[in-house]
């Protein structure tokens, strides 16, 4: 077994989240969030902060750490155990840029439904709602977009 770390983003601008859509030879195919792993002597905020950048081209800041997701998968030689940890991220603009070479063909902002319902994985739908109901939370204590968290 193979252990990775990966760290990302539920990244929101004017109440709207950013996806990206991922076509892998029609294998890999639908609607994540963006993340990606952590590079050597890399903090996790600091790996969330870029992979967002690298694969949506947007500029973000980390409001809050939301959590972490787990899944597995298999590569030819192994099985590969996945561990993501999660920030609540606030973009500076609607720009977005899919990175190409990440075989990500489409990206944007969605209303929170649009982007529960088109997000392909079971767990990025969980932690899209836990970091949408934080964003909420700030929203209704005047919180968001100021420096007071």
């Amino acid at each position: 077994m193979i252990e990775a770390i990966s760290c990302g983003g539920v990244v929101i601008f004017r109440g709207k989240i950013l996806l990206l859509y991922k076509n892998f030879h029609s294998k890999y195919e639908g609607w994540v969030l963006p993340k990606g792993t952590v590079e050597a002597g890399e903090e996790h905020k600091e790996t969330a902060i870029r992979e967002v950048l690298e694969e949506t081209g947007a500029k973000a800041k980390i409001v809050k750490y939301i959590g972490t997701s787990g899944y597995t998968f298999a590569v030819p030689e192994d099985i590969v155990e996945k561990e993501v940890h999660w920030y609540l991220m606030m973009a500076d603009s609607y720009y977005s840029k899919p990175q190409r070479e990440e075989y990500f063909t489409d990206s944007g902002y969605y209303k929170y439904h649009e982007a529960f319902h088109l997000l392909k994985y079971a767990n990025e739908r969980q932690i899209l709602e836990k970091a949408y109901s934080e964003y909420m939370e700030l929203k209704r204590n005047n919180l968001w977009g100021h420096r007071k968290y």
